[in-house]
C-alpha cells in the first residue's frame, strides 16, 4: 500500500487536478490512499484561532474537518476515488483495488495519542496513516520547490514539512518520497501489492 500527502496549497496553485490524474495512472496497480492537506480551510482555522483565540485543541478538530473537507471536494472532482475514515475501513475498501481518500476519523486519532498542535499538520498525519496501515511508501506532493536529495530535517527548517513529523517518521518502516508537483517520474515502490 502506498499513502500519498496531497498539500492544501496544490488547490490554490490549480495542480490539484493533475496530481489525482498522476495518483491514477503512475499507481494503478497499487492500492493507495490519498491523505488530503486541509488547504485553504485549515487557513481559516488558522485565521479564526487568531481572532478569537481559541486553543490548540479546537483548532486541531477544526483541522481535521478542514482535511474532510478536502476529502469532499477531491472525491467530487474525482469520482472514482472512494472516501474512507477509520482504519477498519481503509482496510477493507482497499481491498476492491479503488485508490481511497482519507477523511480522518477524529476518535480514533484521539485513541492513538495523536497530539493537538499545528506541529502536527496533515503531513504527520499521513506519516501516522502509513505506520497504521504498514505501508511501503509514503509521497508527500509539495507545490514547493524542492532539491533532489535534501535531507528531512532541512525540509522542516524550510517548512516544507511540519515540525513533528520528523519525530514521527524517525525509525519509519516505510520509504519517504518528498517531491514537487513537476517531479517526473513520480517514484514507484519495488514491489506491486493490491
Amino acid at each position: 500500500m502506498i499513502v500519498v500527502k496531497l498539500g492544501g496549497s496544490l488547490l490554490q496553485s490549480g495542480a490539484l487536478l493533475d496530481c489525482l490524474g498522476k495518483i491514477e495512472h503512475t499507481y494503478q496497480d497499487q492500492s493507495v490512499v490519498i491523505v488530503p492537506g486541509g488547504g485553504a480551510f485549515a487557513d481559516q482555522v488558522r485565521a479564526a484561532q487568531k481572532q478569537w483565540q481559541f486553543d490548540d485543541r479546537t483548532a486541531h478538530v477544526m483541522a481535521l474537518l478542514a482535511m474532510q473537507q478536502m476529502a469532499c471536494l477531491i472525491n467530487g472532482i474525482y469520482k472514482q476515488f472512494a472516501i474512507a475514515g477509520s482504519l477498519a475501513e481503509i482496510k477493507t475498501q482497499a481491498r476492491s483495488g479503488q485508490t481511497l481518500i482519507w477523511s480522518p476519523d477524529l476518535t480514533e486519532l484521539d485513541a492513538a495519542g495523536v497530539r493537538a498542535s499545528w506541529d502536527v499538520t496533515s503531513d504527520t498525519l499521513a506519516a501516522w496513516l502509513a505506520a497504521a496501515l504498514s505501508a511501503s511508501d509514503l509521497v508527500l506532493v509539495k507545490s514547493a520547490p524542492i532539491i533532489s536529495g535534501t535531507d528531512l530535517p532541512t525540509l522542516a527548517a524550510q517548512e516544507i514539512v511540519d515540525k513533528a513529523f520528523c519525530e514521527t517518521v524517525q525509525n519509519a518502516p516505510f520509504t519517504i518520497h518528498v517531491i514537487n508537483t513537476q517531479t517526473t517520474p513520480w517514484p514507484k515502490p519495488k514491489t506491486h501489492l493490491i
